[in-house]
């Protein structure tokens, strides 16, 4: 393993002093906020530059398809020449950094996937958007497939456990309740909804190693993990469940680390409205949970929104490291947004925040970082600093040899498909077909000649039965794909 280098503070650029974020609090999490266009992209680039150049592996998503000139060195031009001599930094080197891309469609990246056991049963029903009452049945397709061994990997394994429970909805009624064909029915057609949006891409093996978020190259830098999300954000609620699935695995796989020097990944969650918009309560709380607990983890989540108030008040209070950049006040909700905003900001009677959140340029924003004690320090007025990687996408040519000189390349890319719920159940429906052919062919001598006629019609009925559920089952090949579960309840 190679060793980090020193963790000195981060620089995000220059106001009065240096706007700096200290390693040690890194993890007590932050907000880069503002409106479109106004340099929260750059902003972000910094943050993750520095994060890697301190060792510390990034994860963040792509949504505008532009973060990934940060595996090439930048290139002078005027505007990055006048901010540095505004900045006064004469050390600015150009360099690219170490990237890792992974898409879930596996088209500008590594495949990205997980099972669906994996997911569980509650980010599932938010991913298909179920009512109380297929979210119970769910549940108990869940607790079924567990009590009898059957693996849920993918779509097909989950549609194939749905049929299962509904053929048996008699039996499994009088111990669980009622198993309602009607949502049984409502939940395959969510299925094929998901399946239509490309989400069948994200339920799969080899499922996604946390430990591969969280590498370091040769040099010491952390390797700045980019989802390609510009084709995912189509899907805005695939989209958030899906990354906060990867938050909860964070949560739920890596140990307490007490207090370290720096935090051991980032995890930027851009768009973060979509996270908590139309959020169950139940949810929210739980996401309200794992992020107040994962800083013990050492993971530091940086959320990446238009306003702070897209984020609940319960989560806001936990975001120590702020960075806001420019809102406009055309209306009178817009100018109530930029008062709450300026709120959340600690002052000193020097700057009127309010006025300066709405004046504010490009590439420029209020910050306020957590001093060494842990406080917050009084906001000011900043010039970010420019990226030392290069601003903008690079050609699909360049991402494309990146990715197949990736060491993970060869793991990710060949899908595995072993045998997991569908298959079994194939095997079950098959034996079931073979045992009513061998009884119909039986002679007749061995037979009762009493009730000939309806033991013939069981068996003729055993038999469709049967066929019936293979062909439906072998009717349903689909894609493989990804998300996973806030509780636990892992199943591979």
């Amino acid at each position: 393993m190679s060793t980090s280098p020193p963790a000195v503070p981060l620089l995000l650029g220059k106001g009065q002093s240096e706007a700096v974020l200290y390693p040690k609090l890194a993890n007590r999490h932050g907000l880069i906020s503002g409106a479109t266009g106004t340099g929260k992209t750059i902003s972000l680039q910094v943050l993750a530059e520095g994060f890697s150049a301190l060792g510390v592996p990034v994860f963040l998503a792509d949504v505008k398809g532009d973060l990934s000139g940060m595996s090439q060195p930048g290139a002078p031009n005027p505007k990055i020449e006048q901010r540095l001599t505004q900045l006064g930094i004469s050390d600015h080197n150009y360099t690219g950094f170490p990237v890792t891309f992974w898409d879930i469609f596996g088209e500008q990246g590594l495949p990205l996937r997980t099972t669906i056991s994996e997911m569980g049963p509650l980010l599932l029903a938010r991913l298909l958007d179920l009512n109380e009452v297929q979210s119970g049945l769910l549940n108990l397709v869940f607790k079924v497939a567990d009590e009898q061994g059957l693996l849920l990997l993918d779509l097909k394994d989950l549609r194939a456990m749905l049929r299962h429970v509904s053929d048996n909805a008699k039996t499994l009624s009088a111990e669980y309740g009622n198993v309602s064909s009607t949502s049984v029915a409502a939940i395959q057609r969510q299925l094929l909804v998901l399946d239509e949006q490309g989400g069948g891409h994200f339920f799969g093996e080899p499922a996604l190693r946390i430990d591969d978020l969280m590498r370091r190259d040769a040099a010491g830098r952390g390797i700045i993990n980019i989802l390609a999300a510009d084709k995912l954000i189509r899907s805005p609620i695939v989209y958030s469940t899906f990354l906060l699935w990867l938050l909860a695995e964070l949560f739920e796989q890596l140990p307490e680390v007490g207090d370290p020097d720096r935090p051991k990944l980032v995890f930027v969650f851009d768009e973060a409205h979509l996270l908590f918009k139309d959020t169950p309560k139940a949810l929210q709380d739980k996401i309200e949970q794992v992020v107040r607990l994962i800083r013990s983890k050492g993971v530091g989540v940086y959320f990446v929104t238009q306003t702070p108030m897209d984020v609940p008040d319960s989560v806001l209070g936990q975001l120590g490291n702020r960075v806001q950049h420019a809102l406009r006040a055309f209306t009178p909700r817009d100018q109530k947004v930029v008062r709450a905003a300026a709120e959340t900001f600690r002052g000193d009677g020097t700057l009127d925040v309010a006025a300066a959140i709405t004046e504010l340029g490009v590439g420029e924003a209020l910050v306020s970082c957590l001093d060494p004690k842990g406080s917050p320090q009084v906001v000011q007025r900043t010039l970010i600093c420019p990226p030392r990687s290069l601003i903008g996408p690079i050609p699909a040519m360049t991402r494309d040899r990146i990715i197949s000189a990736e060491p993970l390349y060869a793991y990710y890319k060949a899908e595995i498909d072993r045998e997991s719920a569908y298959e079994l159940l194939n095997k079950k429906a098959a034996a079931a077909v073979e045992a009513a052919q061998q009884q119909a062919e039986a002679p007749e001598s061995v037979a009762p000649k009493k009730g000939g006629r309806e033991r013939q019609g069981v068996v003729e009925a055993m038999t469709k039965s049967a066929m019936r559920a293979i062909g439906s089952q072998l009717g349903r090949q689909i894609i493989r794909g990804i998300l996973g579960a806030i509780t636990g309840g892992r199943g591979r």
